[in-house]
């Protein structure tokens, strides 16, 4: 029975005893969350992706954090300023201690941020994340500097997601400290964050305790499992057995049914991840034509100008998207709302390909993952078609994550639908729309390997500006124009949903981060049941 349960779970299913009784109330003490992946490791300076960085978020703290809709909050950290246009000063919480009892000083900052660059092997690095850092260092036990390369007004957004380890507990002959391998095995993985680890049974569960020392508001769980269930049917399926309290991202064809159960309840928000097709201009010719139609603006318009944004938002995404023709999500500084959505023009978009010198289309593949961003295969089918009815044919290739990334990154795809989510304005405006491997992190999502030499003048102007609102009219500035340019064509911003069992409350984050200690029980329901 047990090599059964054991199979089941590697497939992606809950397997629980009898359905847990026939769905028998959990335990009021532990909260159990079905995950819709699993994080590639729990070093916390491993790997910058959602799936590892919120695992870590649950272990660790970092110097700043931010509420649900991105403002910024003292967490380690109690304040913060620029003493100098290249120096920052953080003022550090006094009387806190890690989950073993050791306190924590400055010491475990410079500890935390100069391991950032030492981790080895790692696919996407944190180290990315600060990369104009310089140096850090402790000015006394609680008073840590920050020296930047260069002027970093948005230096407390970019330090947001690095992680505080202990010193004490990570130091080892290795130049990072504790390696990698030895923090998956919970060796040296000691935080000051609401929860302790207590162990991982990959392709299955994360157990975490309560952190008895934790600095916060008493979290309400004394233990949370994070199942790993890959398969939304498998999810939901849990949810409703009452195998797990909450799920990740409920697939949006089941939301109007979870939002009907008296026994569930369902949370819903926007968020900072946009949704956008990457159009490649470098190659000189495409296969079968003897051109590049992208290299062609008024090819890239066209293309855009095929796309019926609404239709996508309501019948491919059920509503869970903000469409948009920009790239900058409303809760970002200087993000915007409520601009008007351009109609499909699907008769203006073949005069410009006729203009362009293509009056019957060409054909184009079409890259996009299976599975990494909500309906996104559907979504390329949806915009294959809208591309016919100009002439456009489009080879559709919709392959799992993995292999979809990695032909991503060898340039295989033209044309290509991905997101990103980086919640810093500037940095987002980098990735997107500076030359790609020229600089580190500019182009990181370039792999349209777009260039404009002016726009990335005024993004670099953007960047070092700690004038706000000159920084904001200079962001609005560039993200105006390239998409005039047809840098990209935006779709949408995703809107999360997390589905939970009544008795339960939780606000979804605009950066997808789930958190548990941010469950909390349903005050109505508690008062009810008195």
């Amino acid at each position: 029975m047990k090599q059964l349960a054991r199979a089941l779970r590697q497939l992606g299913f809950v397997v629980t005893a009898l359905a847990l009784a026939a769905a028998a109330p959990a335990d009021a003490q532990t909260l159990t969350v079905g995950m819709k992946g699993e994080p590639m490791s729990l070093d916390p300076a491993f790997r910058a992706i959602t799936t590892d960085m919120q695992v870590a978020g649950h272990i660790f703290d970092a110097l700043v954090t931010s509420t649900p809709d991105l403002r910024l909050q003292p967490a380690l950290a109690t304040e913060w300023k620029a003493v100098e246009p290249t120096v920052w000063e953080f003022k550090l919480r006094p009387n806190v201690r890690f989950s073993d009892g050791t306190p924590f000083s400055a010491q475990d900052v410079v500890f935390s941020f100069d391991r950032l660059a030492k981790v080895p092997n790692s696919p996407s690095p944190l180290a990315l994340l600060v990369r104009g850092v310089k140096q850090v260092t402790a000015v006394d036990a609680l008073t840590v500097r920050i020296e930047t390369a260069t002027r970093t007004p948005n230096l407390p957004r970019m330090v947001e997601r690095v992680m505080i380890m202990s010193k004490q507990r990570a130091s080892g002959p290795a130049p990072e400290g504790k390696t990698t391998s030895q923090l998956n095995g919970g060796d040296g993985l000691v935080g000051t964050g609401p929860f302790a680890f207590t162990s991982w049974n990959r392709g299955a569960e994360i157990v975490l305790e309560r952190n008895p020392n934790y600095w916060g508001a008493p979290v309400p769980w004394q233990r949370v499992v994070l199942r790993v269930i890959p398969n939304p049917a498998a999810r939901l399926s849990a949810l409703m057995s009452g195998g797990v309290d909450i799920v990740e991202d409920p697939s949006p064809d089941d939301l109007p049914r979870l939002a009907k159960d008296p026994q569930l309840k369902v949370a819903t928000a926007l968020t900072a991840r946009i949704i956008y097709i990457g159009l490649d201009i470098a190659p000189p010719k495409l296969a079968g034509i003897e051109a590049n139609p992208l290299q062609d603006v008024r090819v890239r318009r066209a293309l855009a100008m095929a796309i019926d944004r609404k239709v996508l938002g309501e019948r491919i995404m059920e509503n869970m998207s903000q469409p948009t023709v920009n790239v900058i999500a409303p809760m970002m500084e200087g993000g915007t709302s409520g601009a008007k959505l351009p109609a499909a023009d699907v008769a203006g978009a073949r005069k410009l390909l006729q203009e362009a010198g293509y009056p019957n289309g060409f054909a184009m593949p079409l890259g996009a993952p299976n599975g990494r961003y909500v309906n996104d295969a559907k979504l390329a089918q949806a915009v294959a078609s809208m591309w016919g009815r100009i002439g456009v044919k489009v080879a559709l290739d919709t392959p799992t994550t993995a292999i979809f990334f990695k032909n991503l990154v060898a340039y295989e795809y033209p044309s290509h639908i991905a997101g990103w989510a980086d919640t810093s304005s500037t940095d987002r405006l980098r990735a997107m729309f500076a030359p790609r491997g020229e600089r580190p992190a500019d182009g990181a999502t370039n792999y349209g390997r777009y260039r404009n030499p002016e726009l990335t003048a005024l993004i670099d102007k953007a960047a070092v500006d700690f004038n706000d609102s000159e920084r904001v009219a200079l962001t609005r500035k560039v993200e105006q124009a390239a998409v005039d340019d047809v840098a990209v064509i935006p779709l949408h911003f995703e809107k999360s949903a997390v589905a939970m069992r009544r008795g339960f409350d939780y606000v979804p984050r605009a950066d997808q981060l789930y958190l548990s200690q941010n469950v909390r029980p349903d005050a109505a329901v508690a008062r009810s049941a008195k």
